[in-house]
């Protein structure tokens, strides 16, 4: 399988939100009651209009596609907390389901963080991404917190690396 890598442009609002949103059904559904993911899919308008916003900003994710179209987005940006670890944030990472071990992921990494110290935060009941982080220098370092009322409160972990000699 062949991935492929691009900067999202603001025609891809529409579908990174989608697939966003798909991501965050694969890995949150067991988490999340279904009435928190449709009220994601009603308020896709708004939150088609937020990412273009973002990314007028300079937001600007990375794309991944597969022969069969939009598979994954990353971002990355400076730190936005006052006591971050590393001057580099991952700020997010998704790849559907169907290309996990294909390398997408691995691809959209290296492309937005590359060998940089970088840290995230990740969900405190997602071994898969922590085991994908961790295979990538990543450590936790102790700080938790938890997710606003929307998100239910689910706990996140902060991991974070250093930068990886290439």
């Amino acid at each position: 399988m062949t991935i492929s890598l691009r900067p999202a442009t603001l025609d891809d609002a529409e579908a990174v939100v989608l697939l966003h949103l798909q991501c965050h059904e694969e890995a949150y559904g067991r988490h999340l009651p279904p009435e928190f993911f449709e009220e994601r899919r009603k308020s896709l308008p708004g939150r088609v209009e937020s990412f273009r916003k973002a990314m007028e900003l300079g937001n600007v994710p990375t794309l991944a596609y597969d022969g069969g179209g939009l598979v994954g987005v990353a971002e990355s940006g400076p730190a936005q907390e006052d006591d971050a670890p590393v001057s580099l944030e991952l700020r997010w990472i998704y790849t559907l389901e169907r290309v996990h071990g294909t390398g997408a992921g691995q691809a959209l990494s290296d492309a937005v963080i590359g060998t940089q110290a970088a840290y995230l935060w990740v969900l405190e009941d997602n071994p898969r991404a922590q085991a994908f982080y961790v295979r990538n220098g990543f450590v936790p370092d102790g700080a938790r917190k938890l997710m606003n009322e929307q998100w239910h409160f689910l706990p996140n972990i902060r991991m974070v690396r250093a930068a990886v000699n290439a």
